[in-house]
């Protein structure tokens, strides 16, 4: 198979849809460290909570093209191992992270929602572990995945 024309294209489109996903959860990483370690508690609610630090317009719909893209870049690939096996990792890598995302940051996210200005909630120190430590291990598959879809670019046979 050739990497020209749509495949070329959506090989493209595949690996930047994939950067995109993961920059956000790779800058939360990054972040981390001093939001747990430096920030107060007041400090960490006031921005998280108060000063819209949740990126879901833009974050959900990058998410889901992070798996869509691979995905049908995937079946496009499915007669060229094993670049098609690293596609279809990365796909479901990316999957993987969203459903993470659910199961570890939404119920914080859920909580947080519920917060006022005021004192500080005693679960507050639970509810920071759990939000940081989700967003981390989002990153962590969604870094996986970006590697297995480059992988993948790399083992597409050259026409």
């Amino acid at each position: 198979m050739e990497i020209r024309g749509f495949l070329l294209f959506w090989s493209i489109l595949a690996a930047v849809m994939a950067a995109l996903s993961l920059g956000p959860s790779f800058a939360h990483v990054l972040e981390s460290a001093p939001r747990l370690t430096k920030w107060s508690p007041s400090l960490w609610r006031e921005t998280t909570v108060f000063n819209a630090q949740f990126l879901a317009v833009i974050g959900a719909p990058l998410d889901v093209a992070a798996i869509g893209c691979p995905g049908l870049l995937a079946w496009m690939l499915r007669n060229d191992r094993p670049a098609f096996w690293y596609a279809l990792a990365a796909a479901v890598l990316y999957a993987v992270s969203l459903a993470m995302w659910f199961a570890l940051v939404k119920p914080a996210n859920d909580i947080l929602a519920t917060w006022v200005p005021g004192p500080i909630p005693e679960n507050f120190e639970a509810i920071r572990l759990r939000w940081e430590t989700g967003h981390m291990i989002v990153a962590g598959f969604k870094a996986v995945g970006f590697v297995s879809l480059v992988v993948a670019l790399l083992w597409i046979r050259r026409g």
